[in-house]
C-alpha cells in the first residue's frame, strides 16, 4: 500500500512548527498538513513570552487564543536601578499550546514518531516507514553550527504553588541584584495566579554549563528573600538559548542544502534576548500566504526571511560581543543596568528588533560600562574558527 502524500510535513511540534500548522489550519484548511512529534505531546515543556509591540495587530488577533497570560507592564531590578516599564507582556505556555494545537490538528498530529532521516520532500521514521510531501520543514530546535559563534542564555525555571499570596501584579523580567560571580545572572519571575509563580534562574554564559542543582537551590534562596512561601513544585523547565555573537550567513545557508527549516533550527530568534516567538509568528504568516509550498520555493522563502533578519540584527550581535567579550564576566550586569536607564520607547524597539539609527547612537553614547579598549576589541573580534569570517 502506498504511503499517503502530504502537501506539507512538519517535523517537530515545537513553537515554530506548531504556529505554522495553526496558521495554515486557519487560512488554508484544505491543505494536507502532517505534524510529526517524537514526544508524547506537542509543545514540549516551555514558556514563550513576548512584548505587545513585538507583533502587528493582525498577528495578535490570530495568535490570541494561544496566549495563556497577559500583564500590563513589568519590572527590572539592578543594584542601582528599580524600574517599572509599561506595555503589555504576554506568555504562551506549552500546556495551553498543546491542548489547542492538538485539537486543531486532530489525526494530522502524530506523536511518538521518531524521525531517523529527512530530505526536502521525504521523512523516514524509525519503524522504516517513509512519508512523502511537497515539502518537509525541519523544526526540531537549535543545532550548533560551525558557521555561527554563540554564547548561551541558560536557565532553569520552576513553577511553584505558594501557601500564601505572593503579592506580585506584574512580571519581574530581570532581577540582577543576585550574585554575579559566574557571569551575568538574573532571576525572571512570572505571576501566573495569586498563589502561583514561575521563577527562573537565568545566566548569560559562554557555554551551556548551568549547574541545575545549584540553580534549584538558588531559586529557593531567592524565594525566601522575597518572603514567598513555596509549598508545591508543579513543573520544572530548562533551556539553553543561543545568543549570537557573529557568523557567516552565506556558509550557514549553503550548509542547509535546500532543506526548509523553522525556528531556532534556522536562526530565527532575537540575537540578544533569545526570544523566538515574534519571528515564528511572522514566518507562519509568510508560509500561510505563499502561493507555492513546494520544497524549492519554500526553502527560498524561509532563507530570504531569515537572511533579512540576520542583516537587521547586525547591531545586536555587536552588542552581544561587547557583553560577552569585554570586561569581567561578573561585571556584565553593568551593561544591562545602563541599558535599562534608557528611554522606554527605545527599550520597546530593542525587544522588537526595530532600533532606529538614533537608538543605536544613543545605546553606544556616553561612557561605556566596560573598558573602552576591550569594548573596541570585542566589537571587531575576529574568530579563527571561521575560515573567511565576516559578520554580514
Amino acid at each position: 500500500m502506498t504511503a499517503p502524500h502530504w502537501d506539507l510535513i512538519l517535523v517537530g511540534a515545537g513553537l515554530a512548527n506548531g504556529l505554522i500548522a495553526w496558521r495554515l489550519r486557519q487560512r488554508r484548511p484544505e491543505l494536507r498538513v502532517l505534524v510529526l512529534e517524537a514526544n508524547a505531546e506537542p509543545g514540549g515543556n516551555h514558556t514563550w513570552s513576548f512584548h505587545h509591540r513585538d507583533l502587528q495587530p493582525a498577528q495578535h488577533r490570530w495568535i490570541s487564543p494561544l496566549v495563556a497570560h497577559r500583564w500590563s507592564g513589568y519590572d527590572v531590578r539592578f543594584p542601582s536601578l528599580n524600574r517599572t516599564l509599561v506595555g503589555e507582556y504576554l506568555s504562551v505556555t506549552s500546556g495551553h499550546f498543546n491542548t489547542l494545537v492538538s485539537e486543531a490538528l486532530g489525526d494530522n498530529l502524530w506523536t511518538g514518531k521518531r524521525v531517523v532521516s529527512l530530505t526536502p520532500e521525504t521523512v523516514t521514521l524509525d519503524d522504516g516507514q517513509t512519508l512523502s510531501a511537497g515539502a518537509v520543514i525541519d523544526g526540531r530546535g537549535y543545532r550548533p553550527s560551525p558557521d555561527l559563534i554563540t554564547g548561551c542564555q541558560a536557565f532553569l525555571g520552576q513553577q511553584w504553588r505558594l501557601s500564601q499570596p505572593h503579592g506580585l501584579t506584574r512580571p519581574i523580567l530581570m532581577d540582577a541584584t543576585v550574585d554575579q560571580s559566574a557571569g551575568y545572572r538574573f532571576v525572571y519571575t512570572l505571576p501566573l495566579s495569586d498563589h502561583q509563580l514561575l521563577i527562573e534562574d537565568t545566566h548569560y554564559i559562554d557555554r551551556a554549563t548551568l549547574d541545575l542543582d545549584l540553580a534549584r537551590g538558588q531559586i529557593r534562596q531567592y524565594a525566601e528573600r522575597q518572603g514567598w512561601s513555596l509549598e508545591q513544585l508543579e513543573r520544572e523547565e530548562q533551556g539553553n538559548l543561543p545568543i549570537t555573537l557573529a557568523g557567516d550567513a552565506q556558509a550557514f545557508w549553503q550548509a542547509q542544502a535546500g532543506q526548509p527549516g523553522s525556528g531556532l533550527r534556522v536562526g530565527l530568534f532575537h540575537a540578544t534576548t533569545g526570544y523566538s516567538l515574534p519571528q515564528a509568528v511572522t514566518l507562519a504568516d509568510r508560509i500561510a500566504a505563499a502561493p507555492d509550498l513546494h520544497a524549492g520555493a519554500l526553502f527560498t522563502l524561509i532563507e530570504n526571511y531569515a537572511r533579512m533578519q540576520w542583516r537587521r540584527q547586525r547591531f545586536f550581535r555587536l552588542l552581544n560581543r561587547m557583553l560577552f567579550l569585554a570586561g569581567r564576566p561578573q561585571a556584565r550586569w553593568q551593561v544591562m543596568q545602563r541599558f535599562y536607564h534608557l528611554n522606554q520607547g527605545l527599550i520597546a524597539r530593542f525587544y522588537a528588533g526595530q532600533l532606529t539609527l538614533q537608538d543605536k547612537v544613543r545605546i553606544l553614547a556616553g561612557k561605556p560600562p566596560v573598558p573602552v579598549g576591550e569594548a573596541l576589541r570585542a566589537a571587531l573580534k575576529y574568530s579563527p574558527r571561521l575560515r573567511a569570517f565576516h559578520d554580514e
